[in-house]
Order: structure tokens, then sequence, then C-alpha cells
């Protein structure tokens, strides 16, 4: 067993290159914690995949990788980290890329070639891709990789309407009974969705957007209804590049839509949250 371990571990390789040492990303923003990633089995379809012929996966502004350099995200800097880490740091990354359309809808991407840019093996690639395909991000094109799915604007309407079926009852009923106080605590994650939106870093401003949904809803005390929740906002925010692309003037406007939902909750002005939370899941990532 010890044996099996040590290949595997070899296969993975030391390192892969995920954040810098201070685990931060370009511009201050902070890097969310790695999420646990599910063991699933792979899928006898997705594996062997070509990988010529399919698009470079991106660097910051477009420049290439140098010669020798595996390739990373944005930030990137070489870190040991074992082979779980390795599966959620991936994950993370891949969800990144998609936000911010580095991975282009309607392109296939296979594992082995990913690989090749983070400088690890296909494997965890392919766990973190299985996982976007349960997510509804990608989908697994037999003996190829796996495909950035297209969201159409029916799509996109639906979850809108869904996420509005959910939430608007939900958030109607905590302005009724959460103490004023409490909304006071959420006014940092308010802010960091504007701080996002100023500088027009539409992947953080995602990540801080599902953030503070998620502890407005946190507060209602069911976690199913988080689970399903965050579910519906991650597909609704990609690829975004199948959605329009706001303007960065529209992004500053729907982030400070978080800072006017928290004064209609705390003065319980039941009509301005109904109206808020509707309009926020038609804005630019809402």
């Amino acid at each position: 067993m010890e044996q099996g371990a040590a290949r595997e571990r070899a296969t993975e390789g030391p390192s892969v290159r995920f954040g810098d040492p201070r685990g931060e990303r370009p511009g201050g923003a902070p890097r969310p914690a790695p999420e646990a990633v599910e063991n699933a089995r792979v899928p006898e379809q997705a594996r062997g995949e070509h990988t010529h012929g399919e698009p470079p996966f991106p660097r910051p502004g477009g420049a290439p990788a140098p010669a020798g350099e595996d390739a990373g995200l944005p930030g990137d800097g070489p870190r040991a980290v074992r082979r779980h880490s390795v599966r959620g740091q991936i994950l993370d990354a891949l969800r990144t890329a998609l936000v911010a359309g580095e991975l282009r809808p309607g392109e296939v991407y296979s594992a082995p070639a990913l690989g090749e840019r983070f400088g690890v093996s296909a494997t965890p690639v392919r766990e973190a891709m299985q996982r976007l395909a349960v997510e509804g991000a990608v989908e697994v094109v037999p003996n190829r990789g796996f495909r950035v799915v297209v969201r159409t604007p029916r799509e996109l309407a639906e979850l809108a309407e869904v996420r509005a079926l959910i939430e608007v009852p939900v958030m109607l009923r905590l302005a009724r009974t959460v103490p004023a106080a409490r909304w006071a605590g959420l006014r940092p994650l308010a802010e960091a969705t504007g701080a996002a939106a100023a500088r027009g870093d539409r992947a953080h401003y995602a990540e801080t957007d599902r953030a503070f949904h998620r502890a407005v809803l946190a507060l209602a005390g069911n976690e199913q209804l988080l689970a399903v929740a965050d579910d519906l906002h991650r597909r609704s925010q990609w690829p975004l590049l199948s959605a329009p692309v706001p303007r960065h003037a529209d992004l500053v406007a729907d982030a400070a839509e978080h800072s006017a939902l928290l004064d209609a909750l705390v003065a319980q002005d039941l009509p301005v949250v109904e109206a808020l939370v509707r309009e926020h899941f038609t804005g630019a990532d809402g």
C-alpha cells in the first residue's frame, strides 16, 4: 500500500503552481480556501482525450508561458501540497477561469493538456472537471475531454426565476425576524463586492457575490437551502462570456445593490427587499 501511495505521489508531482506565498490574487484580493472535492470515479469516456488542436489555456493578459515554465493562473507561485489539496486548488482555479472567461464557452479542453499547464498529472484535473460537469459548467465529450457549456439567454432567465422563487421568500422572512445588529456584520461582505466591481475584477466579484448571498441565507439556519441556492448561483454565473458582458458602470451598480439590500433589511422595508433581490438576479453577475 505504501509503495502504491508513493507511486501516486510521484505521478502527481511535488507541487502545483497556485497562489503566491501570501495566498493572494493580483490586486490584493484574497484567494478563497480550496474547496473539498468529491472522490468520484472517472468514467471511461472521459479518459484518453486527444490534446492536439485545442485552444491554449491563457495566461494573465494573454502572455504566453515562458519556455520551460509550468503555466498557472494569475499570481501563481510554487507551493508543495498534498494530492487532495491539489485537486481542490485546481477546482478553484478552473472555477475562476470559467468566471473570468479564460475557458471559452463551446471550446473543448482535455485533462492531459490542462495537467501539463498546471504541472500535474491529468488525474486531479479530470476529477475537478468531473465536479464541474456535475455543477453544469462543462460537459463530457467522449475521447476528447470537456466542453465548456454555453448558457443561452433562456437558461439564464430560468435560473434567475428559480433563484427568485427560493430566495425572495426567505429574505422577506429574515427581514421580519433578524435584528438590525445582525445585518451590520454583513457590511464588509457588501463592501468587498463593491471593491471588486470598482477594479473591474469580475472573477473576484463573482466570489464575493456568492459569499454575500450565502451569509444572508445562512441566517435562515437551513443547510439544504444553502446548498441548493449556492448551486443555482454558480450555474447562473458561468461561463459569463455566454451572457452579455456588462459595462463597468453596470457592474458597479450591481454591487451597490448589496448595500442597498442591507439598508432595506435593517429598515424591514419588505417591498424594497423584494424588488432589489429580483432585480439583482437579472443584473450583471448577481
